[in-house]
Formats: structure tokens, C-alpha cells, sequence
């Protein structure tokens, strides 16, 4: 039976997405605020698929600690899809930095190039790789929109601790901003191989955040530490 529900969930969550991406399609050729609609839309169908086909409750800790009235960014555990949907319902559309593949996805990929998306190129030294810091600090002077990092580097399951990626501190020295720390157990009920078949609810912490110009070696493991010691506590 649960194997049935996890297929209906996949089926209709898909669909969905695909049917608010052809909805806003004509919304690339207007200002990008009309597009960054259909994002937030896409995580609210995300929520519901997940409550209605899978009876996952989702939970939000921690609204009192949102940076409000300054520019600060955000840096996520990931350990699902979820994540890159959700978020947008919660923060003011986050510019998404991602690989640069995904812009390749028919409609998808159109759509991140559309709302702004910043692309890196992995493992590879590139004139756009050596450009990326500096298109961040630019998207950040330019945009009310917080940028967004996954500071694993990909996403992981639930219980791999991996050290957090050097690129996080150097965002965070280069923006010299506050950072908006979140952790997410999603995987526990949408891993990145499949669907779970145990927990009810997804988790979403947002922690006290990290003020801006400490050394960006003890940023790093400020960060790693609270975000995995909330990920354990939920655990």
C-alpha cells in the first residue's frame, strides 16, 4: 500500500510541476516578479503532494530567528528535493546557486535562468567559475532576494555528516553579510533515492543566525556545528 501511495505521490508531484511550469511559461516574457510566482506556487503543490499522498506533516522551528530589514543569506542542509521547492514559500525567493546542468532541463532550467539562478560548473576551472564570487556579491547589491547555498555540496542522506564545502566561507567573507542557517530532515521522508516508508513529518529549523565579518575559518565551523547538531537533535 505504501509503495502505491509513494507512486501516486511521484506521479502527481511531477505532473504538477510540470503543469505550473507550462501555466507561467508566458510569464519568461514579463518582469521577472510574475515568474518568481510560479516558484512559490511550486512549493506550496510540494507541501501539499507531500500532506495529502504521504500524510507528512510539515513543521516550521524557529520563524522568530528570519533576519528581517537587512541582506543576509541562507545556508541549507540538504538531503532532498524538498528543500529547493519549500524554501521559496518561506524566505522572499531565494536566488538559487546551483549546477550549472540544471539549467539544461527543458522548462525547469528555463525557468531557473529566468528567476536568476546563479550556475557553477563542478570540478572545473572555467572564466564563468572564476566569475562566480563576484556574481553573487553582485545578484546580493542588486536584489531584496537572499542567495541561497547548500553548504554539503549535493545532497546527502539523512545520517552522512560531510564536512561543509570551503566555498561557504568564502560566500560568506566576500558578502560580508549575516547568514540565515537552516536544517531540514527531509530525507528521512524523501531521500535522494527514493521515497521512505517510516516518518510522518518533515522538520524545517531555522536558527539564530550568524552575524557578519567573523573569520571565515570560524564561520565555517560555527555553522557545520549548528546546523548538524540540529539535524541530530531531530534525528
Amino acid at each position: 500500500m505504501r509503495m502505491i501511495k509513494k507512486t501516486i505521490f511521484l506521479i502527481f508531484f511531477f505532473t504538477g510541476i510540470i503543469i505550473i511550469s507550462l501555466f507561467f511559461l508566458p510569464s519568461f516574457f514579463l518582469p521577472q516578479k510574475v515568474t518568481l510566482y510560479g516558484g512559490k506556487l511550486m512549493g506550496y503543490w510540494t507541501g501539499f503532494c507531500l500532506n495529502f499522498f504521504l500524510s507528512t506533516k510539515i513543521i516550521i522551528k524557529g520563524r522568530e530567528n528570519i533576519i528581517l530589514n537587512q541582506k543576509f543569506f541562507i545556508a541549507s542542509s540538504h538531503q532532498s528535493m524538498f528543500e529547493t521547492f519549500y524554501l521559496q514559500t518561506i524566505f522572499n525567493s531565494p536566488i538559487f546557486i546551483l549546477k550549472k546542468e540544471l539549467l539544461i532541463i527543458p522548462l525547469f532550467g528555463w525557468y531557473l535562468k529566468k528567476i536568476g539562478s546563479i550556475s557553477i560548473t563542478r570540478n572545473k576551472i572555467s572564466k564563468s567559475n572564476l566569475d562566480f564570487y563576484e556574481n553573487i556579491f553582485q545578484a546580493v547589491s542588486s536584489s531584496d532576494r537572499p542567495i541561497i547555498i547548500f553548504p554539503q555540496g549535493t545532497r546527502v542522506l539523512p545520517n552522512e555528516r560531510p564536512p561543509f564545502k570551503k566555498g561557504a566561507s568564502k560566500i560568506y567573507e566576500k558578502l560580508k553579510i549575516s547568514c540565515q542557517p537552516v536544517a531540514i530532515n527531509s530525507g528521512y521522508v524523501w531521500p535522494k533515492t527514493g521515497i521512505s516508508s517510516s516518518p510522518k513529518s518533515i522538520t524545517i529549523s531555522i536558527l539564530k543566525p550568524i552575524s557578519a565579518n567573523l573569520p571565515k575559518e570560524d564561520f565555517l565551523k560555527i555553522l557545520e556545528n549548528n546546523i548538524y547538531s540540529e539535524l541530530n537533535s531531530l534525528n
